[in-house]
């Protein structure tokens, strides 16, 4: 997900996209314990979609302020 698309969001979309995200990356890790996880430069990526996410929600706060 690019930072472009992100900005592109509603902000009570982006947190509902934030929560998905993160149910994601609980879901690899407790795979990732339990059975062996095909790609895991997958979980990487999440963690990239998660803090791109939450720095464009920052973002929208303090233009609001």
């Amino acid at each position: 997900m690019k930072v472009s698309e992100i900005r592109e969001i509603r902000s009570n979309e982006l947190l509902s996209t934030l929560e998905d995200k993160q149910k994601q990356l609980f879901n690899m890790r407790s795979q990732a314990m339990t059975e062996k996880v095909e790609n895991f430069k997958a979980a990487g990526n999440l963690k990239r979609d998660i803090a791109r996410i939450k720095t464009v929600i920052r973002e929208n706060e303090l233009k609001s302020q």
